[in-house]
């Protein structure tokens, strides 16, 4: 095969790889999870995003029904006078109480998350003569690492590594191409265009290694 095809397939390989690499470094966005219990809405989450193991936290329900006009919505007052809560993690459930918040249809309940993974609301009884029984994943609960400094696990050094091989062989490839060890069929255009490329896809891949350095 053409020195100048497996140029450009490694080209795309590298370029992939850095691009899930890349994914990583992205902001989450948070969002709560909601779901619908006839004319209700149920929104569940954490009252701080990303949750953090050991670190106090408060399980935030919203609860909704649509307003007069459209687009609108009023919050449901008293809603937990018949409506029971528990926090489930694994095979482990804890039944916990929610206190109403100024604003009408929010309630909360302090926690301390003791496990990272996923947590689940499991809602049981009525809201208003509207049976409810439902179980609500919530934002998965994360480690210290997130927010430690300075940083005290190898997290990410895995990629970096990789990363930086794959530099390494991008760097051999066109060390070959300039020696004449290799050549292109399609002449000078084809060595110009791959030089072109290996060094897109080179920059490519540093830029994800300082990202992924500027992350930890």
């Amino acid at each position: 095969m053409c020195i100048y095809y497996i140029i450009v397939v490694k080209i795309a390989i590298f370029g992939f790889i850095a691009l899930l690499i890349s994914v990583g470094m992205l902001t989450p966005s948070f969002a709560h999870t909601t779901v619908e219990v006839e004319q209700y809405k149920i929104e569940v989450g954490w009252s701080i995003e990303p949750p953090i193991v050991g670190i106090r936290n408060d399980i935030v329900v919203k609860i909704t029904e649509s307003g007069d006009s459209e687009g609108t919505y009023r919050g449901i007052t008293s809603a937990f006078k018949n409506l029971d809560g528990a926090v489930m993690y694994g095979g482990a459930s804890k039944s916990i109480d929610f206190s109403g918040d100024p604003k009408p249809g929010y309630y909360f309940s302090s926690i301390i998350p003791t496990k990272t993974g996923t947590y689940l609301m499991d809602l049981q009884g009525q809201i208003r003569d509207v049976t409810v029984n439902v179980q609500i994943p919530i934002e998965d609960v994360e480690s210290t690492s997130v927010l430690d400094f300075p940083p005290t696990s190898s997290e990410g050094s895995t990629d970096v590594s990789a990363l930086k091989n794959a530099i390494s062989s991008l760097q051999q490839d066109v060390s070959k191409l300039k020696s004449g060890e290799t050549s292109t069929s399609n002449g000078g255009a084809a060595y110009d265009f791959a030089i072109f490329g290996l060094s897109i896809a080179a920059a490519a891949i540093i830029l994800a290694i300082i990202g992924l350095i500027k992350r930890k």
